[in-house]
């Protein structure tokens, strides 16, 4: 059901370790090269930055393409008329994305990857305008679920099609807002939510079982980490409200209010148990993926622990927050390096991949991009310095020219 064979995301993974051991001088030049001409795969791929460059101008083509249509031909036309334009633009993207991968062989190039994206958009936004645009009410209405349970159901289709981890993302994102057309209670919201993603949960970890040393463990590693993190986050009242600023510093009793007291507490036993079998679940498998949520996890309970129990936040919190983690990292760090060879249990704290250094890199340069006066200094256009004290200049000039 990939759209892409697997014996061709193999071959592009095996490529990848290649580069990999390159960089780190793990393989000498004569391997490397025999190891290249060994994954040469037929898929088109590029770097991180084209494939953004192309994934901006496509969004930008079938936006203008999309607008123009609709200004030249449905320019006054009922919105039922233009939902309808909308779900057809959503096929043509869709077949437009599967035609530029079976055509072209473009693997995370940009292109594909922004017109599917369009499909799930154009869908949402199609069934929205042409079905329910004539319905205003405070209270949605039953039937309007279908807009976020398609939107979810197709970003799954999308992320197991391509292979794109930001789609199974969007598909998390669409959940939350199932509940709140079947019940008005916060708390049963809060469960259901919750109660979805442990069902995804549960099948994403029987399903990666299978797929433990191919090219899916990394995609379904991600997947069951952002299952947890979504579960985390459903149960941790705090994070769940919109107004953070206001809820961290007031005492408890505004959430209280929302939630039944046993519900509530309830919440606050979960989130301290639910990081450590998140780091438990990920040491176990090796995943550092999970571990990483985990840790993520054990941080934000720390950070929620006194506005869930009504204390006063002090501005020194951040810092002592800041020193425990320091503690924490050099404790492991040095722990892992004292056993046997620099490894415990499979673990160590020496870098064996390139990966970590490739993605700060990266994440520099993005950084450099979006906030370059942070780099390089603003000119000075205002000087209190004064040209003068010479003698006058010809054509009129004075002396302080």
């Amino acid at each position: 059901m990939r759209l892409y064979s697997a014996s061709a995301e193999e071959t592009l993974r095996a490529r990848k370790f290649v580069k990999d051991w390159a960089a780190e001088s793990r393989i000498d030049g004569v391997q490397n090269q025999r190891l290249e001409q060994e994954t040469v795969s037929g898929l088109r791929t590029t770097n991180i930055f084209l494939r953004l460059v192309f994934f901006f101008f496509t969004v930008i083509i079938v936006g203008a393409t999309v607008g123009l249509f609709f200004e030249v031909f449905l320019s006054g036309s009922s919105q039922q008329t233009v939902g309808i334009f909308l779900l057809i633009f959503s096929i043509v993207c869709y077949a437009a994305a599967e035609v530029v991968v079976s055509q072209f062989r473009l693997y995370r190039f940009g292109i594909e990857e922004a017109l599917a994206v369009f499909s799930v958009g154009f869908l949402c936004a199609g069934i929205e305008i042409a079905f329910f645009s004539g319905y205003y009410s405070s209270q949605p209405r039953g039937d309007q679920f279908l807009i976020p349970l398609v939107g979810s159901v197709f970003s799954l289709w999308i992320w197991h099609r391509f292979g794109l981890w930001y789609a199974f993302l969007a598909a998390m994102i669409f959940a939350p807002f199932l509940p709140g057309y079947w019940t008005s209670s916060h708390a049963a919201q809060h469960m259901i939510v919750a109660m979805v993603y442990s069902l995804g949960l549960i099948w994403i970890a029987a399903v990666r079982s299978g797929h433990r040393y191919d090219y899916l463990e990394d995609a379904y590693s991600l997947a069951e980490a952002l299952l947890w993190f979504g579960i985390y986050l459903a149960l941790n009242l705090k994070l769940s409200s919109l107004d953070l600023p206001a809820r961290w510093w007031s005492p408890v009793t505004r959430n209280a209010s929302e939630f039944s007291r046993s519900f509530y507490w309830a919440t606050w036993v979960l989130i301290w148990s639910l990081p450590a079998a998140i780091l438990a679940r990920g040491i176990r498998l090796k995943d550092r993926f999970v571990i990483a949520v985990g840790a993520i996890a054990a941080i934000l309970t720390f950070i929620c622990n006194k506005p869930y129990l009504g204390w006063q936040r002090h501005t020194w919190d951040p810092m002592l927050l800041g020193i425990l983690l320091t503690g924490v990292a050099l404790f492991t760090r040095r722990w892992l390096s004292r056993g046997p060879g620099g490894v415990r249990n499979g673990f160590t704290a020496a870098r064996l991949s390139g990966k970590d250094k490739h993605w700060m890199n990266a994440g520099s340069a993005v950084l450099g991009l979006i906030s370059p006066q942070s780099v390089t200094p603003r000119p000075q256009t205002n000087s209190d310095f004064r040209f003068g004290g010479g003698a006058s200049g010809g054509g009129g000039a004075s002396s302080d020219f």
